[in-house]
């Protein structure tokens, strides 16, 4: 049995999905889809279900593994390899090591019993040495085991001061939903820099949700990245991050660097129609996004009201449990901007209207 659970993630698009597919369903003859920054591959993984061949990138290693297992793999080839190895793996004893002492003693994103399975299944994955895509899959069949029992409101930048209630069931491993090849072709995964995705992979549509602020994915989901790569680095802080958060950094989150990159992406990106999304908190406003996207053709855009994610529905907090600001607003607005690039003006047939303007700007 399959099922659609994902990990917690802040940058998830589940609720715009029905929008991102409505507009790529509107490109005439599109097969080919880019999902730039793939994150957890939740928007590869439905258009994959539509029948598009994706080709999903990230840089960071555990989401480039989601999108091997989400948008490469294919059901047909590996589902029955791959339901008889999680079942193994789901037997095993614990064996405490280096993730329970990290993530389970000095720091408390899982409970001890849990994290000695993870570190027994984990060293079981790697003794096999399998092929890519049905390791990916059992990576992520353990990564999602391990974030149904974990102890924080979503980000691994601090974990609760008192266990969570999911944290004392026994974790278990579960096939993920990895869906039947798509019609248009098989799915890739890759792990590029952005900017070298956009100027190498060649697609009819390509959808760019790059990260808008200053808090790096890798910062806020460390704890999947080391589990993926199995790497063991140097921690640091309560949370144990990784050492190479300090120094592996996007421009995308940084306020003085974000502009040009995306301005050198936007030009680079090879496709006849960009989808972006971006929501209101951003480093730069609608009318800015709006006159760098139209250096490429026609803009129309979408808007979207959702919840902020669950950190900003419960406060504001310092490290020690001490609540310490006051929330400004509980929803945004995202936006999608349809991007038909020159030469195609005119033929993505898009009904619905245009989002207005926010009052404020």
């Amino acid at each position: 049995m399959r099922h659609k659970t994902m990990i917690k993630y802040i940058g998830s698009k589940r609720t715009l999905l029905p929008v991102v597919l409505r507009a790529v369903d509107a490109v005439p003859d599109a097969a080919t889809v880019l999902d730039l920054f793939s994150g957890t591959s939740r928007v590869g993984h439905a258009l994959k279900g539509a029948g598009y061949r994706v080709l999903a990138n990230d840089h960071n290693t555990y989401a480039a593994t989601l999108a091997r297992c989400y948008v490469a793999a294919d059901r047909d080839r590996l589902e029955r390899d791959a339901n008889k190895l999680i079942a193994e793996l789901d037997a095993l004893p614990g064996e405490p090591g280096w993730f329970t002492q990290t993530y389970c003693e000095q720091a408390r994103f899982f409970q001890p019993h849990n994290g000695a399975r993870v570190d027994a299944i984990r060293d079981a994955i790697a003794a096999k040495e399998l092929e890519p895509e049905l390791e990916a899959v059992l990576l992520v069949s353990l990564m999602e085991a391990a974030d149904r029992v974990d102890s924080t409101c979503g980000l691994q930048m601090a974990f609760l001061k008192q266990w969570a209630t999911r944290s004392h069931k026994p974790m278990r491993m579960r096939l993920p939903d990895i869906l039947p090849q798509a019609a248009r072709g098989k799915g890739e995964a890759h792990q590029r820099e952005a900017l070298d995705a956009a100027r190498e992979l060649e697609v009819d549509v390509a959808y760019l949700d790059p990260p808008y602020n200053q808090h790096s994915y890798l910062s806020n989901y460390h704890v999947w990245e080391s589990l993926v790569l199995w790497d063991k680095p140097e921690v640091y802080g309560l949370a144990q991050k990784r050492v190479d958060c300090r120094t592996r950094k996007s421009p995308f989150n940084s306020k003085r660097k974000f502009h040009a990159a995306l301005t050198e992406i936007i030009a680079a990106v090879r496709a006849k129609v960009l989808l972006v999304s971006f929501n209101n908190e951003g480093y730069i406003d609608r009318p800015q996004m709006e006159a760098l996207l139209s250096t490429r053709g026609r803009v129309t855009v979408l808007s979207h009201d959702y919840k902020r994610y669950v950190g900003a529905q419960i406060g504001i907090y310092n490290p020690s449990g001490e609540k310490v600001g006051a929330v400004s607003h509980l929803r945004n607005l995202e936006y999608l901007y349809v991007v038909e690039t020159e030469g195609h003006e005119g033929r993505v047939a898009l009904e619905v209207e245009e989002a207005p303007q926010e009052a404020s700007e």
